[in-house]
């Protein structure tokens, strides 16, 4: 039986995940707040709303007409997301992932556990995570992606020539696209629930390292380092995804991805 799902955004995640969905048989809203992107991801078979969350529209019951929300947009506005929250409520809508960010955990955290308590008045994301996750009418799945790289997304041009990058030797934490595309797909499809996920590639090469290298594959000067700095190291853990997912990451390793 197909599924129909809607997704909150069409940006450079998005699209593609709806994609992957529709290439899978699956029907899929998607929401857009540029009227110029409209014809083209109806083309790709999708059924597309207007939306914006900040000043919802008339018709955010036929987008949310779906089993399953995916919710993948920059907004940090929680006002908003607890209206759109109401909205969902009422409809059909019986489960939700919510695609946050690592950057929830400080700088120099150390090892980052999904079990570490986290302070939500420090930061926005975290308590827009808690507005979905601590309702009890819904089945909320958190995937905190580490940084994304992949088509158009190079790490070799994340630092512009004369920039200086600081905490040489801390550790990056990053995931390709077509891992986000599959954790998606594979908590979908084996409807896995009230969790909350680490999304990271398993090596953590050094930002002098990793970007240097980066940058030289495309025949471009790497960044300036500043000198080493005491702010500590962050490396986030996957080993939780892995285990309850049964995940193979597609590139464990970020320093054997084929560009």
């Amino acid at each position: 039986m197909h599924r129909h799902i809607s997704i909150l955004g069409s940006g450079w995640l998005g699209s593609r995940l709806a994609a992957l969905f529709v290439k899978q048989g699956e029907h899929v809203n998607i929401s857009t707040r540029s009227a110029h992107k409209i014809r083209q991801l109806t083309a790709r078979n999708t059924t597309v709303y207007q939306l914006d969350i900040e000043s919802l529209s008339f018709n955010i019951q036929d987008f949310l007409n779906a089993q399953t929300l995916i919710i993948n947009i920059t907004c940090k506005n929680v006002s908003a997301f607890k209206n759109l929250l109401k909205e969902i409520k009422i409809s059909p809508i019986q489960n939700i992932i919510f695609v946050s960010s690592t950057s929830v955990y400080p700088v120099g955290s150390g090892l980052c556990l999904e079990s570490e308590a986290l302070d939500c008045t420090t930061h926005t994301l975290l308590q827009i995570e808690k507005i979905f996750f601590d309702n009890k009418d819904l089945q909320t799945t958190i995937l905190r992606f580490a940084g994304l790289i992949g088509p158009k997304r190079h790490p070799g041009r994340f630092f512009k020539s004369g920039k200086k990058v600081r905490d040489p030797q801390a550790r990056v934490n990053l995931i390709h696209l077509d891992d986000c595309l599959n954790i998606i797909n594979r908590v979908v499809d084996k409807n896995v629930w009230g969790e909350v996920f680490n999304c990271c590639a398993d090596s953590h090469p050094s930002k002098q390292d990793y970007y240097t290298k980066s940058a030289l594959a495309l025949g471009s000067n790497p960044p300036e380092f500043l000198k080493p700095e005491i702010s500590g190291d962050k490396v986030v853990c996957n080993d939780k995804l892995k285990a309850v997912l049964d995940y193979q990451f597609i590139y464990p390793d970020l320093d054997q991805i084929p560009w």
